[in-house]
């Protein structure tokens, strides 16, 4: 059953339509013979016709009839009529063996964006499931952004959300970006290094993690060839010349696999494959190789009848050829994230050529190649999704969790990409259940992976039966087992260790809530201060407030003081934006909007601000020293000692960031501080020295020891909780008296 008559054309004739009417008007007045640029749907009705009931193939004419009248008159930068393009998607769609619903969607999923139909219209015509589908393709143009990026990321936390309700969203629109990239040579130089680039940071990890390989390669080459044309041509010749030279290496491998398959009567299809220009470019980057060096341009798969052959195979496999030791990797036994399974051997073929051999079932290699869309028939209830389509779910679902502690679209984006790299580490908890986290990943993201609860109360790890850090990197293998204590609660500190997405959310929605009033404070001193830097009165008149909010996208005042506080906002930028907002009459003299942080007032601080303040660990200032503050992302404020080497290095990185600080006058804590002691290696030194802390009113946080070879002299260090620099100079005396002791001094970064 054909959508259309098949003598029936869609005119690439440019029109103008300005009423439902007009266009029906325009239509009739067509003339009956075909006119250039032609676009026919005789093939995406045939193979709708493989899998979808005629009713569902009249719903689907439905939404090509009422798409066609839509764009009638619209061409795309090629010439050709527009409705060609909503064609080519729903025909990669069909390919997946999407629903009808999905279908529609495809074919109507400009109308919102590009003719402003309404939502209410689209659920009265096709349904509420279609209407959501292509609200949630849709771009949010009518929304005024401050810069691209805010509205590039709040198109794709639209999407994503979507997505996590609804995964046939993202398959749509990766349908879109593929006909997109396949097109892109009509758009002009610029436009297509920017949607190259969208596609490379967002499309293709996406592609990846839902599985669907064949797209995720295309897009990667596709996008390749118009950020980087003279490598990609460069490169493409080179492996043309290629083929040629390798070509009986190539057969001489076909040859002698099948027939050593045969042999052991295993039933199996074998064919070479070639690595896409990306894969091979990337690789040359990484490990610094020319194209020469690049040896394992080809592949093989190898695909059996069984699971078990998948093993056998390989058995027979390395009888043939040599393995390369630690090439070897079983994704049968441990799935990738994506579901995808395979054995990947790499061994020594003719001539000493590495050769990578790739060994599935059929069913294994179909899901290889369309991941989470393989013979997609989208069923309502998770009870009727596939192991692969459930796994996949609940990533979507946790993409709802991360929007719920996210403050905006770009920190949103952020997490998200975060997650979406495709390399993995597969760990174990202590009940033998297998977790996937990108590699780099800490034993602080395996607690967040776990339960948000779990990660914020955590305290201690134990990896592999053994006490480690919170910062430890997972591998392989690993057994994690999580502390956790009620009373413990996340640290700014964590934000710079943590790697997924889900972790660094729920941590900065804690820092966020919990310390808000802090923050809030902090926010609304340094930007008063930024603003009399300026000469403009800190109380701001309603009208200027109002204007503020509009234009900065914060609910309130409190919100704008937070991500001050926090160092998302800095109060010299807010400060400046104010200064081209508030009338004269605010202006108390002069302005010098010129004025850097350096030149504000020093915000005073007192040690006991909370987690909004927070006291650099490399140096470690206590009371007394001349500090400085630096405005870290989510972490507020950062305090470090003017001489602190790490601080040095820093402020050539982000200057802008950072501002005089002073310590308060009443102090009425203690702080941590590091010294060194060299003592000979004598009984009782330790608890003489002890004592002596003691006697001179300092606490022990931390001890440690280091002795030399010769066992003659042993290096204390210390952590110790003291007044101010008075008091450790005190102790310092004190400790110098010490019978053994030779030298003692501050331990500096």
């Amino acid at each position: 059953m054909n959508l259309i008559p098949p003598d029936t054309t869609l005119s690439g004739t440019p029109k103008t339509r300005s009423s439902r009417a007009a266009t029906k008007a325009q239509e009739a007045a067509l003339p009956a013979a075909p006119a250039p640029g032609v676009a026919s749907v005789s093939q995406l009705s045939a193979k709708l016709s493989e899998y979808l009931t005629a009713s569902e193939l009249k719903k689907v004419k439905e939404a090509y009839r009422f798409s066609d009248e839509m764009h009638l008159g619209q061409v795309r930068k090629s010439g050709e009529p527009y409705i060609s393009h909503p064609i080519a998607v729903a025909e990669i769609c069909a390919d997946w063996k999407l629903d009808a619903q999905a279908i529609m969607a495809a074919l109507l999923h400009d109308v919102m964006e590009d003719q402003d139909v309404k939502k209410d219209e689209l659920i009265e015509r096709f349904g509420a499931p279609v209407a959501s589908l292509v609200d949630g393709l849709s771009k949010l143009e009518k929304i005024e952004f401050q810069t691209l990026i805010e509205a590039q990321a709040e198109n794709f936390r639209k999407m994503l959300l979507a997505m996590a309700s609804d995964v046939r969203v993202i398959l749509i629109k990766l349908a879109d970006r593929l006909h997109n990239m396949r097109t892109l040579e009509h758009m002009t130089p610029a436009k297509k290094r920017r949607i190259a680039s969208e596609t490379m940071e967002v499309y293709v990890p996406i592609a990846h993690r839902l599985g669907l390989n064949n797209i995720y390669r295309e897009l990667q080459d596709l996008a390749f060839s118009h950020l980087y044309p003279v490598r990609y041509r460069t490169l493409s010749k080179a492996v043309k010349a290629a083929r040629g030279n390798r070509r009986e290496v190539v057969k001489k491998i076909l040859e002698s696999v099948k027939n050593t398959l045969a042999i052991a009567e295993l039933p199996a299809e074998v064919y070479g494959r070639e690595k896409t220009l990306y894969g091979i470019y990337k690789k040359m980057r990484s490990k610094h190789l020319s194209f020469s060096q690049v040896l394992d341009v080809y592949g093989f798969r190898v695909v059996v009848d069984s699971f078990a052959n998948c093993y056998v195979a390989l058995g027979t496999l390395h009888g043939l050829y040599k393995p390369m030791p630690g090439k070897f990797k079983d994704y049968i036994a441990i799935r990738k994230l994506n579901g995808y399974q395979s054995l990947h051997t790499t061994l020594i073929g003719p001539y000493g050529t590495p050769v990578e051999f790739q060994i599935r079932t059929q069913e294994m290699h179909r899901t290889a190649e369309s991941g989470v869309a393989a013979h997609w028939l989208y069923k309502n209830g998770e009870s009727n999704l596939s192991d692969l389509q459930q796994k996949t779910h609940a990533w979507l679902q946790s993409l709802l969790d991360i929007q719920q502690q996210t403050g905006d679209s770009a920190e949103f984006l952020e997490h998200v990409k975060v997650d979406l790299f495709p390399d993995s580490v597969y760990v174990f908890t202590p009940k033998s259940k297998i977790i996937a986290l990108p590699r780099g990943a800490t034993a602080l993201d395996f607690a967040y992976t776990i339960h948000t609860g779990i990660g914020d109360h955590t305290v201690s790890v134990k990896i592999n039966n053994e006490a480690a850090s919170l910062r430890t990197e997972l591998r392989n293998g690993d057994i994690v087992e999580i502390v956790t204590d009620p009373d413990s609660k996340p640290s700014p500190t964590w934000l710079a260790f943590v790697r997924t997405g889900k972790a660094r959310s729920a941590i900065r929605h804690h820092l966020r809530t919990i310390n808000l009033n802090e923050s809030v404070e902090l926010g609304r001193e340094l930007l008063a201060q930024a603003l009399t830097a300026l000469n403009i009165q800190p109380d701001l008149p309603e009208p200027t407030v109002e204007k503020l909010l509009n234009e900065s996208s914060a609910k309130s005042m409190d919100e704008l003081y937070a991500d001050i506080g926090i160092g998302k906002r800095m109060a010299a930028l807010v400060a400046r934006h104010i200064f081209g907002l508030v009338d004269d009459d605010l202006v108390s003299l002069p302005a010098h909007p010129h004025a850097t942080p350096g030149e504000l007032d020093p915000v005073t601080i007192y040690g006991s601000e909370g987690v909004s303040v927070q006291l650099a660990p490399c140096c470690l200032p206590i009371p007394g020293d001349q500090i400085i503050g630096q405005l870290r992302r989510d972490q507020g404020l950062i305090v470090h000692t003017s001489d602190c080497a790490g601080a040095k290095r820093l402020r050539g990185k982000e200057p802008d960031r950072w501002i005089s600080v002073q310590w308060g006058g009443e102090l009425n804590r203690r702080f941590d501080c590091r010294i060194r002691l060299l003592i000979n290696n004598e009984k009782g030194i330790l608890a003489r020295v002890a004592a002596e802390i003691g006697e001179s009113d300092a606490n022990i946080s931390y001890v440690g020891m280091d002795e030399d070879e010769e066992h003659v002299m042993t290096q204390l260090r210390f952590t110790i909780q003291i007044k101010d620099r008075v008091h450790l100079a005190h102790l310092i005396r004190n400790l110098r008296r010490v019978v053994g002791v030779t030298r003692v001094e501050r331990e500096r970064n």
